[in-house]
């Protein structure tokens, strides 16, 4: 007769020796959940700490020195420009917009794409400038401080800045967009007498909230020479990937602004990057071509009265899409906007309103150039 004990005991401590080691597997991955469970917990604590979360009205410093003054009847020309953070060049897509790349650009073509902004704001040579996505110390620009290198290179300026995206830490996507210290810039030929940053309404919720943007109006007063009245300027860069209703808030906040400055009697000329097309231009060259893309609703340009007018230059396109690269592609089948431009009040005529077709090649928006003329 055969004796099965010996083979049964090795069956049995191979059972023992396995669920000893499930059992260790199980407490290794426990561990590690609680572990990574701590550390994201740490970080909303850390992030929520820190959260930028400025007052409704910031007084601004103006920095540099600006040597002209302007008064009626005078004629003007006024620069609006998203730069993308010098990251969002033609060789550029970004995960938000259908594409994949976090990381857009390595530190020299950052500082290539900034270098090039800087020619040709110089070139065009404008009186005041509106910049978006300016960065001074982020990692997706690896830190350059572009408004430095910004001032360094235009000569004849005043400036003023104002953080609309400002955070420790980004801990989205993988890899993570990490630290942003970005925001809106103005420069001008003319002395700045206040600037002030006025706080947007946010359409985010805690915990989103504390790692997103806080939009932002920067409006800084030139004084009218030989008048009591003032020239307005409005830096502007709103909503973008929200569900619709900041969009409509942030744009009837601004309506509300420039309707009471236009009531004061002062010289408005409001620029940027409105994230919306506008209703009184025809975008019909610049038609959806997928379901999938992202797309700007149209502000309603008649909810701002007659004493309000919008301007933009629909000739060339002021936006191109992020879902890939526009270096290499298809430019008759790719995804064109029409969102940056202006608002002037009816006491400045406007002469001529023009993008620079520039081919998106350091920005993923087109400059916009408009002149006019002081009534």
């Amino acid at each position: 007769m055969i004796s099965l004990a010996p083979s049964m005991k090795s069956v049995s401590s191979v059972v023992i020796n396995m669920k000893l080691v499930i059992k260790r597997i199980l407490q290794v991955i426990a561990g590690i959940v609680a572990v990574t469970l701590v550390a994201f917990l740490i970080l909303i604590v850390v992030l929520t700490v820190t959260e930028y979360k400025p007052d409704e009205i910031v007084e601004l410093s103006v920095d540099g020195k600006a040597e002209q003054t302007v008064q009626s009847g005078d004629t003007l020309s006024v620069l609006t420009w998203n730069i993308g953070y010098g990251a969002l060049g033609d060789n550029a897509d970004f995960f938000m917009d259908g594409g994949s790349m976090v990381n857009t650009a390595s530190k020299e073509r950052v500082q290539e794409n900034i270098a090039a902004i800087n020619d040709e704001i110089a070139g065009l040579n404008p009186d005041v400038v509106f910049l978006q996505e300016v960065d001074r110390n982020s990692k997706r620009s690896h830190g350059i401080n572009e408004l430095e290198q910004i001032r360094e290179a235009q000569s004849g300026y005043c400036d003023t800045f104002a953080n609309n995206y400002k955070v420790l830490y980004v801990p989205f996507p993988l890899p993570t967009i990490g630290k942003v210290d970005s925001g809106i810039a103005t420069l001008s030929r003319y002395e700045v007498k206040d600037s002030r940053r006025l706080a947007l309404p946010c359409p985010f919720s805690y915990p989103v909230r504390i790692a997103n943007l806080k939009r932002c109006l920067m409006v800084d007063r030139v004084p009218i020479e030989g008048s009591d009245k003032e020239l307005v300027l409005v830096n502007l860069h709103l909503e973008a990937y929200d569900d619709g209703e900041g969009k409509a808030a942030q744009t009837q906040m601004l309506r509300e602004l420039l309707q009471l400055e236009v009531q004061e009697g002062n010289y408005v000329i409001a620029g940027g990057d409105f994230n919306q097309a506008f209703s009184n231009v025809d975008t019909s060259a610049y038609p959806q071509i997928r379901e999938d893309l992202w797309q700007p609703v149209a502000i309603d340009t008649d909810e701002f009265g007659d004493d309000l007018s919008f301007q933009t230059d629909n000739r060339v396109p002021s936006c191109r899409s992020l879902d890939q690269p526009y270096k290499g592609a298809d430019h008759n089948n790719f995804q064109y906007y029409l969102i940056d431009g202006f608002i002037v009040s009816s006491n400045v005529s406007v002469e001529s309103v023009e993008t620079q077709n520039l081919e998106f090649k350091n920005s993923d928006h087109n400059p916009i150039l408009m002149k006019v003329k002081l009534n």
